[in-house]
């Protein structure tokens, strides 16, 4: 059985936190909260969100119906499309799941 080297253990942690702090500035996510602080109210971004996954929904039943119809023979972008709705659909119930649980425990707190 071999032994684990604390100071290679460290010097390995050190080198992912380095990485990972150098993928946040990549990605653009180490920017100061003032700078991001949003002005769209949550109502208005859960209603944005909701319509893009309903668009989703739509279009994939659109291709889909299209596909039964006989008007394309696309099978891979219908499938692909259906996937996207799925996904997404799959999401906002998962959201959906997380504020309800979240409102619940709020109500559920001491005053």
């Amino acid at each position: 059985m071999s032994t684990i080297d604390q100071s290679r253990l460290l010097q390995m942690r050190s080198s992912i936190l380095n990485q990972n702090d150098a993928l946040r500035r990549a990605a653009g996510r180490d920017v100061p909260a003032e700078a991001v602080a949003s002005t769209t109210p949550f109502a208005q971004t859960m209603t944005d969100a909701l319509q893009v996954v309903s668009a989703q929904q739509g279009k994939a039943s659109a291709l889909s119906a299209s596909y039964e119809r006989g008007e394309t023979n696309d099978i891979v972008s219908v499938m692909v499309e259906r996937q996207k709705a799925s996904i997404g659909f799959e999401a906002t119930l998962q959201v959906r799941n997380k504020l309800l649980s979240a409102y619940r425990d709020i109500m559920n707190m001491p005053v």
